[in-house]
């Protein structure tokens, strides 16, 4: 019952969240910002206050898929956040400057996250595979289910990380969104409630591999 109850519980969570985020970011990408500046204005003007000359701002097909690659020194922003003067597109574009602001000043969970990556892709790509082999070899080589169990461990300190990563990101492009006047008083609150629902979808994702770690954990538990 507890399993079920868990396996359902990570299948409904991320649905929700990814409803919400888009929900939130159709609604305000319809609500244009006064002062008319586009979202790749808008980054250039906060990468440009921050001395980040050499950061570069491209457009990447897709939506949504906005991201700052720290190892190009490039915001990629997708095609329904560049060109757009909304609220919503330039909360985004503001919210991936800050990862690059982080990089700058080498906030410390964006280094530990940076240090990390090499080996939690490793372990996000084989931990189910030997859990498993564990699991259906226990007597021999039952040990390898709890090796499994620690190699998704590490892809929820990796999540764990992350958060708070994120979270930062965002407070500092509201806070740099208000400073600068690049949106109005009224605009901010509109644009916090974007950057809000994003964050809910790493809220989520962490709280769902907790949950799966906690289904490891039982099943290993139940089968001693």
């Amino acid at each position: 019952m507890n399993d079920l109850l868990l396996l359902l519980g990570m299948m409904i969570l991320p649905i929700i969240a990814q409803l919400g985020v888009t929900g939130t970011f159709n609604k305000y990408s319809g609500v244009s910002s006064s002062r008319g500046i586009t979202a790749e204005q808008a980054a250039r003007m906060i990468l440009d206050s921050n001395g980040l000359y050499n950061i570069r701002i491209k457009r990447v097909s897709g939506h949504l898929s906005d991201h700052f690659s720290m190892k190009e020194g490039v915001i990629r922003l997708s095609d329904s956040v560049y060109g757009s003067t909304s609220i919503a597109a330039i909360g985004v574009a503001a919210h991936e400057c800050g990862h690059a602001c982080q990089h700058a000043e080498k906030y410390a969970p964006i280094v530990i996250r940076s240090a990390i990556v090499p080996a939690v892709n490793i372990c996000s790509q084989l931990w189910y595979l030997v859990f498993i082999l564990g699991v259906f070899m226990f007597e021999t080589f039952g040990f390898l289910t709890y090796v499994g169990i620690a190699m998704f461990g590490a892809v929820v300190l990796f999540q764990l990380v992350t958060l708070p990563t994120e979270l930062d990101a965002s407070h500092r492009a509201l806070k740099t969104l208000e400073g600068q006047y690049i949106l109005e008083k009224d605009e901010i609150s509109k644009a916090r409630k974007v950057l809000t629902a994003a964050a809910m979808t790493y809220v989520t994702a962490l709280v769902t591999s907790l949950m799966q770690l906690l289904r490891l954990i039982l099943r290993v538990r139940s089968d001693r």
